[in-house]
């Protein structure tokens, strides 16, 4: 495919067709990458420029706390794609490039069941365009047909190589715009076909490098006080790759732009599905593979913003909107914590997907809260990230780590900041040795060594964590 043709067809004027929109609910899930909740109008950030998204949450249902279950990209994917967790799944950190394409790559979600395979067996087509990063990245896998990606999912923002259903495509101008462009043909490509799509668009935005942002996605920033990114004093774990960036206005600037760039990108997926008549017709779910801490706790990061690792809300909150006009009624905001690991259950239980019920699955559905219904639900949720676990109930959070690592709890209710840690003070003894309890419990019921055999879990290089060891022998 050369980049001429194909950008020619995406740009091409789109021709409504005639017939009614498909019975069976299409679906167009969006997923962004290192993006905090805190940084939509939606979620209160008044500096936002997100309008499209902001539109989405007002039609339809905005998770207030919704959670990742690894603050890290490539676990953090698998768990949303499998909703199985790292210990499980067996993928414990970022995929090196050599683990993720070439001659030695795997596919890591080998073996192990995908809601997306359950969706083309139930009969959808299925197209991915952006990031996928858990493996073999130039080839369609797990019940997708449609394939535009670029391998190890990382690089510049500017005239990216993509591979598109196995050839090499060379584009011009900005990433997150030309990932849309890919989404826009899978979409011309559908259309006039009776079956169901789901349509997975994971962009690269806003993660590193902040090395390119078109003038029009910047422009709304030139003159921000950037309110909501808060000004704390950089916590002392601080990752010294990421320190330059607290307080830097570029940096800020440019982290507003990425995603200002992708919510532009949103609104251009949203008119085509109404010129295709299939706006009515379609589930739009929008979250990001983890969060990102822009000075939140003193980090700017994620879970591999600080040495040791973290599992701070910052680099765990994520958006999490859900809009199906008709179906979804707007202007909620659900209290309810959810993890990424529902997500597999829920996605299918919202399409009327059955699956035989997995062990290995901790998630529970929540459709529920989006047909209006009130489900018994507890709010206590797990996190793994390598050498460090957490269970977070509606007051507290524990983070335990190896020995070798100081492990930490917050009152959530007393400091929601995250910034006292009371593991040593008596009058948390007793909540900390309960949640310990829980938390060993919780992992052993999912087959899970100790945690002082985490290592054990995983066959992958693991570069994040060896780094950890010589900064800290």
């Amino acid at each position: 495919m050369q980049r001429r043709t194909f950008l020619t067809a995406a740009a091409a004027p789109f021709v409504r067709t005639a017939r009614a929109a498909s019975k069976r609910t299409n679906v167009v899930m969006f997923m962004t990458d290192d993006h905090g909740a805190w940084t939509l109008g939606s979620y209160g950030c008044k500096d936002a420029a997100t309008p499209n998204l902001d539109a989405l949450a007002a039609g339809g249902a905005r998770f207030d706390r919704a959670f990742a279950c690894t603050p890290v990209c490539s676990p953090s994917r698998m768990t949303w794609l499998t909703g199985r967790i790292p210990s499980t799944h067996r993928v414990q950190d970022w995929l090196r490039p050599e683990d993720s394409f070439g001659p030695n790559a795997r596919k890591w979600t080998d073996g192990h069941p995908t809601y997306s395979e359950h969706l083309a067996k139930a009969g959808y087509t299925l197209g991915m365009c952006g990031k996928w990063h858990m493996g073999n990245d130039r080839l369609a896998q797990k019940g997708f047909t449609y394939w535009a990606t670029i391998p190890g999912g990382g690089g510049s923002y500017k005239d990216a190589e993509f591979v598109v259903n196995g050839s090499n495509v060379k584009t011009t101008g900005y990433k997150t715009d030309r990932v849309t462009d890919f989404a826009l043909d899978f979409l011309n490509q559908h259309r006039g076909k009776e079956d169901p799509f789901y349509l997975l668009i994971p962009y690269y935005a806003p993660h590193t490098p902040y090395d390119y942002q078109p003038e029009e996605y910047r422009k709304p920033f030139a003159d921000s006080k950037f309110s909501c990114y808060p000004g704390n004093e950089m916590h002392p774990w601080q990752n010294r790759g990421l320190s330059r960036h607290h307080g830097n206005r570029d940096s800020m600037h440019a982290y507003s732009a990425l995603i200002r760039g992708v919510d532009v990108n949103v609104g251009r997926i949203v008119k085509r599905l109404e010129e295709m008549g299939e706006r009515e017709n379609t589930l739009i779910v929008f979250t990001a593979d983890q969060g990102w801490s822009a000075g939140h706790h003193g980090v700017w990061g994620k879970g591999n913003g600080t040495w040791p690792f973290n599992i701070y809300d910052g680099g765990s909150r994520v958006p999490l909107i859900w809009n199906h006009p008709g179906k979804i009624k707007g202007g909620q905001t659900l209290r309810s914590m959810v993890s990424s690991y529902d997500y597999f259950p829920t996605i299918l239980d919202y399409l009327g997907v059955k699956t035989p019920p997995d062990p290995k699955r901790p998630g529970r559905s929540y459709a529920g809260f989006l047909r209006g219904q009130n489900p018994r639900w507890q709010n206590r949720l797990y996190f793994e990230y390598a050498y460090a676990r957490a269970v977070r109930t509606e007051n507290l959070k524990l983070i335990q780590r190896i020995e070798k690592w100081p492990s930490e709890l917050f009152d959530l209710e007393a400091d929601p900041g995250e910034t006292r840690n009371l593991i040593a003070d008596p009058a948390y003894k007793k909540q900390a040795d309960t949640l310990r309890t829980d938390l060993g419990r919780f992992f052993s019921r999912m087959g899970a060594p100790g945690i002082e055999e985490w290592q054990s879990t995983t066959h992958q290089q693991l570069t994040g964590y060896q780094a950890v060891e010589r900064r800290n022998p």
